[in-house]
């Protein structure tokens, strides 16, 4: 282990004098661990902080990696999976979860938001969307009596599948059949101070309509882009577009200043005979360029002032993952630690400047036990989600993809 450790350290030290973390700006990270040959937390630490991250999504609230995390000042979402929001309406309950995954590890983990459930709202079960505002405002409570509202927020993460209408982006509005659960959770956001976390996938529109779906606009690449003639804005690239997408639906609710956090986001480096530009080509452009825009501190054409706010998915490749090859393959690195594809983080600067030529160095993470693999269960759900997001954004045309 000390070999280990002092051989990363080694690496990473050359990593921050080749490219200082300071290039990256405020940069999420998916953690998800639906696999059983990932490396322990302790030694992701590291890998973390050598690509610049400085915040870290869970699905879960796995002791082990919380505290692998302390003291390192990265901030971490955890999450609340959807099978326990029915176990949720109890305040009791609610409270001793908090208690147990949260105030424990606080302050040495920087735990700063409770993220209850993932997508529920585009599962058409009405029997979970009926538990998940309850669910939020029962945990809230409990860290108002612990003290603990003023440095942990409370919300939940959507699929862009909420949306009804994304074309132009300033036309965006919410699904009319979803309006009466979301208006209320949306009061509670906004009375809480919390983020509208949502989970978009410009590689989804892409598999859906290659062939009326530009691959460069998907990608960040130089394109025509689009202009919106509802609020007279261009758009070079779909990302842009979703993410204005919803500030508009927002607005319309009367939601306008809350504010929107990508909680996910991110393109596969391989998958199936069918699902078109998963590549690692693909995958470096478009994390690549992502990271890019994220340095320069810039908002979207409708929201220039606000920070692009995004968590990257996702941190490995994860073998355990069911449905088509490209959800085993999203990661950054491979469950050994070497990146999935060469990413070219000396492209990003604190200047915006353009370097090229040079790769960061790989790092070799000798595999775990598979035995003691973590697999997050909250987790498992997401093919079925991923498949309603595309069939909803079909349902309303080619062009409406954004």
């Amino acid at each position: 282990m000390a070999d280990f450790t002092t051989h990363l350290l080694r690496s990473s030290a050359v990593l921050f004098l080749l490219f200082p973390v300071v290039v990256v700006s405020s940069i999420g990270i998916n953690y998800g661990q639906i696999a059983n040959n990932l490396p322990s937390p302790e030694k992701v630490v590291p890998l973390v902080k050598s690509i610049g991250a400085d915040r870290v999504k869970l699905y879960d609230a796995d002791p082990k990696v919380l505290k692998a995390f302390a003291g390192t000042n990265v901030e971490f979402i955890v999450g609340l999976g959807n099978e326990y929001l029915s176990k949720m309406q109890d305040l009791d309950s609610a409270q001793s979860w908090v208690k147990s995954n949260v105030q424990t590890y606080l302050p040495a983990t920087k735990i700063t938001s409770i993220a209850v459930g993932n997508e529920v709202l585009t599962f058409n079960d009405t029997s979970l969307s009926g538990c998940l505002l309850p669910a939020m405002q029962n945990i809230h409570t409990a860290l108002v009596n612990l003290k603990l509202d003023r440095q942990v927020t409370v919300t939940t993460a959507h699929s862009l599948a909420v949306l009804e209408t994304s074309y132009p982006p300033s036309s965006g509005a919410f699904r009319q059949d979803l309006k009466g659960c979301l208006s209320p959770i949306l009061d509670f956001l906004s009375k809480s101070c919390s983020p509208f976390l949502i989970n978009a996938y410009p590689f989804f529109a892409y598999k859906a309509n290659p062939k009326q779906v530009s691959l460069d606009f998907v990608l960040f690449q130089p394109t025509d882009g689009i202009d919106d003639s509802g609020n007279n804005l261009h758009y070079d690239n779909m990302l842009f577009a979703q993410i204005d997408a919803v500030y508009a639906a927002l607005g319309s609710l009367g939601y306008k200043t809350l504010p929107v956090q990508i909680s996910e986001t991110g393109w596969p480096s391989k998958g199936d005979e069918d699902e078109v530009g998963a590549t690692p080509e693909n995958a470096k452009k478009y994390n690549g360029n992502l990271l890019k825009l994220v340095s320069q501190k810039k908002g979207t054409p409708a929201m220039p002032n606000s920070h692009l706010d995004i968590f990257v998915f996702a941190m490995f490749n994860e073998n355990l993952k069911p449905g088509p090859t490209s959800e085993r393959n999203y990661g950054l690195f491979k469950p050994d630690g070497t990146p999935a594809y060469n990413l070219g983080f000396s492209g990003i600067s604190s200047s915006g400047s353009n370097n090229t030529g040079t790769n960061a160095p790989s790092y070799i993470l000798p595999p775990e036990n598979p035995s003691s693999g973590y697999m997050s269960i909250s987790s498992a759900g997401r093919v079925s989600w991923r498949s309603i997001r595309i069939i909803s954004l079909m349902a309303v045309g080619s062009i409406s993809l954004l």
